[in-house]
């Protein structure tokens, strides 16, 4: 009987326990269910569309531009280095044909000369010898015409022998290739053989440019065929660019390129392709094609890297400037100006303070639109609506950044975004 009692006992124990377990996990799970609930709303708030209200003051401080998509060749293009380059007849080094000593020097490097301008005076003996020689055969080939016509005469006459008339024709020919000779001599060195004997000859430009080296002093040698003095005409600038096996293909004359000068500032220049190598450069699977530049070839000199952008498509997507997008949580948005029509809904709660809005000055409202980035060059970037947006809509451009910002203060500070 007594074991009887004990098992009651304790079976009423372990009911009273069950019961008790029970009614303390109902509260919890509708606790747990009401927070779930709480934290949904929330975040569901969080997520939905935000307004943001600057008042005419702050609207200007932010210096806000606004605009629309536009159609950007965004998506076809091909990724390229390369290096400006100037063709070889837009450069030049400067010689003598005569050797002779440097007696004046009249240009310092980087200074822009003119074809035919004068760069140096060159002193030789030389040049007296060429002087009197030119001046000898001159004589000489009169003489010698004057006779081969006399003996032209005689021979129709029967006087001379025709032996004797091929004899004075040979001469005048032989002196007549003589002096042609020497006249050409004359004209390369600017040398005038009928004035006065001249021991210097000047040294021109051969085209018109800047010079880049000067390699003499006064006094030195001039040797034939080393340079006194190196020229370049930027003129004629373009961009060689490096482009591999696997893109060779999409690659034709005509398409246009956009240059990135990555040591200076970023500038950006374009251009357009006009011709296409047909020879891997060096050991790399890479082929050399040839860009005109077509604006600011001022800033441009021999050599300067860049990065290159060949459109190779007529694939427009629609595209915003970087800066109007802003990030915020993991996601992207812009910020779009809201219509008059667009705030109808909300007249009845702005009605309360439109004496202050008189007193304040307009003000802008702007919501916050999620979008969707894709390819980003040339500091613009592709972007999807994830909202509906009105086609006239006027976006945001420049000063996202700042209706963020106060946004974020706003929601920070207690404050509420509308």
């Amino acid at each position: 009987m007594k074991k009887t009692y004990i098992s009651i006992g304790i079976i009423a124990a372990l009911l009273l326990t069950f019961l008790i377990w029970f009614g303390m996990r109902e509260p919890a799970q509708s606790g747990k269910q009401h927070a779930d609930e709480t934290a949904e709303h929330h975040s569901e708030s969080e997520s939905g569309p935000k307004e943001v209200v600057l008042n005419e003051a702050q609207y200007k401080a932010a210096g806000i531009v606004l605009g629309s998509t536009e159609s950007k060749n965004l998506s076809e293009v091909i990724n390229a280095n390369g290096y400006t380059k100037l063709p070889p007849q837009n450069q030049a080094d400067v010689s003598v044909f005569i050797s002779g000593l440097v007696q004046d020097i009249f240009v310092t490097e980087g200074q822009f000369v003119r074809k035919g301008q004068t760069l140096a005076m060159i002193e030789s003996l030389e040049f007296t010898k060429l002087q009197e020689s030119f001046l000898s055969s001159e004589s000489n080939l009169e003489l010698l015409g004057a006779e081969y016509e006399r003996q032209k005469t005689l021979q129709e006459e029967n006087v001379n022998s025709k032996k004797t008339l091929q004899r004075a024709k040979a001469e005048y020919e032989i002196e007549k290739a003589r002096h042609a000779s020497l006249q050409t001599q004359m004209r390369t060195l600017k040398m005038n053989g009928r004035s006065k004997a001249t021991s210097t000859i000047p040294v021109t430009a051969p085209i018109s440019g800047y010079i880049t080296e000067v390699n003499v002093r006064i006094g030195t040698n001039a040797t034939p065929g080393e340079p006194l003095f190196s020229m370049v005409d930027n003129s004629k600038m373009h961009v060689d660019l490096l482009v591999y096996e696997k893109d060779l293909q999409k690659v034709k004359p005509g398409q246009s390129v956009h240059f990135i000068l990555t040591n200076q500032d970023n500038t950006e220049i374009t251009g357009k392709i006009f011709s296409i190598g047909k020879a891997f450069e060096n050991e790399t699977k890479s082929v050399a094609v040839h860009a005109d530049i077509l604006n600011d070839k001022q800033i441009l000199i021999p050599g300067m890297y860049v990065n290159a952008l060949i459109d190779i498509g007529n694939n427009a997507v629609q595209a915003l400037p970087a800066e109007a997008v802003v990030r915020a949580d993991g996601r992207e948005f812009i910020f779009v100006l809201e219509t008059e029509e667009a705030g109808d809904h909300e007249d009845q709660d702005h009605a309360a303070d439109h004496d202050h809005k008189e007193a304040a000055g307009e003000s802008f409202h702007f919501q916050r639109i999620e979008v969707k980035t894709g390819t980003a060059q040339l500091g613009y970037v592709q972007v999807t609506m994830l909202q509906p947006v009105a086609e006239q809509a006027q976006i945001v451009l420049k000063g996202a950044y700042y209706i963020q910002s106060h946004l974020l203060k706003s929601e920070g500070g207690g404050g509420h975004a509308h």
